[in-house]
């Protein structure tokens, strides 16, 4: 028997009737979401490093390479970009390659070497990525502690070194600007736990038997679900976003289409991952304690949301890489605060596109077996 269309737009038509008629599959797809968002937003609001930098030298001396040297002494700052021009440093920002920069000024180690009672004081213009306010700020003022005590231990007659900080994309630093669209990436994994409840459902309910005797192939049956629950998940991307800038004052820079785009990539990463635990299960139980033992934990403390991923070692970066919810986090913050395009995000959507066509077609190949 082939593909039938018709086949799997009657089980898109009768999973949105479920959705809709069930409040509490309604209330789990499409508002839950936006409704932990404020929930999760008020309780997470830490501050933590490792972390890669940008470095412009206008004075090129032994003094503002001695300054470098002193900067990345203990290995935190990583010098991970030289620039000849402040274009150079802008650009690398803006697509995620530093976190924070340093532009030491032509003059740098002369009026340094003045003392006190120079009436130029030495000053280096750091210039931070604000997207990650949990971070930023620590970034900073990790950098001017260190940028004192290099003036001081150079000499102790020396002028101070002032370090004039400059955060862009948030410049108020306040963390729930950038904890908010990071929250997106775990609330918005709810819409595939609920497809895994529905999958689950079928099993313990015995329809997905019974489903052997009907034309519908197990196909058809998978891609009905997984439609009708991508497009419910639009409407909670949606209200989540909302949220995000009505109620908690969010900037929303970039463009609202792309966001909702790569929602659906999302979605297809983390719902072709919920077909696959539904299929390895019986119970709604067991299925809904794995989704959230897979999505929300690591969400949560390996993805970046907290803390940087960490790249200290090949394997943490293939962990935190290969969750669905490090890619979403990137994007939406870069969306909503940097205002980015499809361009500088690549690489995060075309994993997640990855992530999302491997887990689904393992999960037709295999429910093909288990009903076809």
């Amino acid at each position: 028997m082939s593909f039938s269309p018709r086949r799997l737009l009657a089980v898109v038509a009768k999973e949105l009737r479920h959705v809709t008629r069930d409040v509490r599959i309604f209330f789990l797809v499409t508002l839950s979401p936006a409704f932990l968002l404020v929930v999760l937003a008020y309780i997470f609001a830490f501050d933590v490093g490792n972390v890669s930098l940008g470095w412009l030298d206008g004075d090129r001396t032994a003094t503002s390479r001695a300054y470098l040297a002193a900067i990345t002494a203990d290995g935190t700052f990583q010098l991970a970009e030289t620039a000849t021009r402040y274009e150079d440093l802008e650009s690398a920002i803006l697509a995620g390659r530093i976190d924070v920069a340093l532009v030491v000024p032509p003059g740098f180690g002369r009026d340094l070497a003045r003392g006190p009672s120079a009436s130029d004081t030495p000053a280096v213009l750091a210039l931070a990525d604000g997207s990650d306010a949990i971070i930023t700020s620590q970034v900073l003022g990790n950098l001017s502690a260190r940028t004192a005590a290099f003036g001081a231990r150079l000499s102790p007659q020396s002028s101070p070194v002032e370090t004039r900080p400059r955060a862009w994309y948030n410049p108020d630093l306040k963390s729930l600007r950038s904890m908010v669209p990071g929250l997106l990436a775990i609330v918005l994994t709810l819409p595939a736990l609920a497809l895994t409840l529905a999958v689950t459902r079928e099993k313990e309910m015995g329809t997905l038997e019974a489903l052997i005797a009907t034309p519908v192939r197990g196909p058809e049956f998978l891609l009905g679900k997984l439609i009708a629950y991508v497009l419910t998940g639009l409407a909670s991307a949606s209200a989540a976003a909302a949220v995000a800038v009505l109620w908690f004052s969010v900037p929303f820079r970039g463009s609202f289409g792309l966001y909702l785009a790569l929602a659906v990539d999302f979605y297809l990463a983390t719902m072709g991952v919920s077909l696959l635990i539904a299929q390895l299960v019986k119970s709604q139980q067991t299925a809904m304690l794995l989704v959230l033992f897979f999505f929300f934990v690591p969400g949560f403390f390996v993805s970046g949301l907290i803390s940087p991923v960490n790249t200290s070692s090949t394997s943490s970066v293939l962990i935190s890489y290969a969750l669905p919810s490090t890619h979403f986090i990137a994007i939406t913050r870069s969306i909503f605060l940097k205002g980015v395009g499809l361009a500088q995000l690549r690489l995060h959507a075309g994993l997640l596109a990855v992530m999302g066509i491997a887990s689904v077609s393992v999960s037709l190949l295999a429910f093909r077996k288990r009903i076809g």
